[in-house]
């Protein structure tokens, strides 16, 4: 048992080593030509009810289906989507570099240790308006959140032919730390 212990610490060891070291990051600004959008409207006051993880979502949802799903951000080094109101989201169930104990990683968002359960474990979110279009914005401006931080998001499943997984976001609620 210890001796599995070591190689599975070892085997992570040597894969969070793969985690870029490059320490700066780009932060998502909003561009002089982007409009200031309100991020009230799409924020929740209430965490709704019934909230799946990422995982269960992307098993049963049917395109269209309304979902509430709950996540972190994260998935990638960087998991925006510049100028627009739209992010990955990943499973509870996995572990960002963050949480194993002596990781350094300096991006620990992009969940370099999982890339084996990484794909079957996100979604992307995209806020949308009333009209059902992409809302451009930042997110982290228009919703004040960051790398890792835990949403619940209520909104529409939309499947591409691959079996990946959309949320058209009408609300997004930010669990407190």
């Amino acid at each position: 048992m210890k001796k599995l212990l070591v190689l599975t610490v070892l085997g992570c060891a040597a894969v969070a080593s793969g985690c870029s070291q490059d320490t700066s990051t780009t932060p998502a600004t909003e561009s002089a030509s982007t409009p200031a959008v309100d991020g009230s409207k799409f924020l929740l006051t209430e965490e709704p009810a019934g909230a799946a993880d990422v995982i269960k979502v992307r098993e049963e949802a049917k395109d269209g289906d309304e979902v509430v799903l709950v996540g972190r951000i994260g998935g990638d080094e960087n998991p925006w989507v510049d100028g627009r109101a739209a992010f990955t989201i990943v499973d509870g169930s996995l572990k960002a570099c963050s949480d194993i104990p002596g990781d350094q990683c300096p991006k620990p968002w992009d969940y370099c240790c999982e890339t084996d359960r990484l794909p079957a474990s996100t979604a992307l979110i995209k806020v949308v308006d009333a009209e059902g279009s992409l809302v451009k914005a930042n997110a982290k401006g228009l919703l004040g959140v960051t790398e890792l931080s835990t949403v619940v998001v209520k909104g529409k499943a939309k499947r591409d032919d691959a079996g990946n997984l959309t949320v058209l976001a009408t609300g997004v609620y930010v669990k407190k730390k």
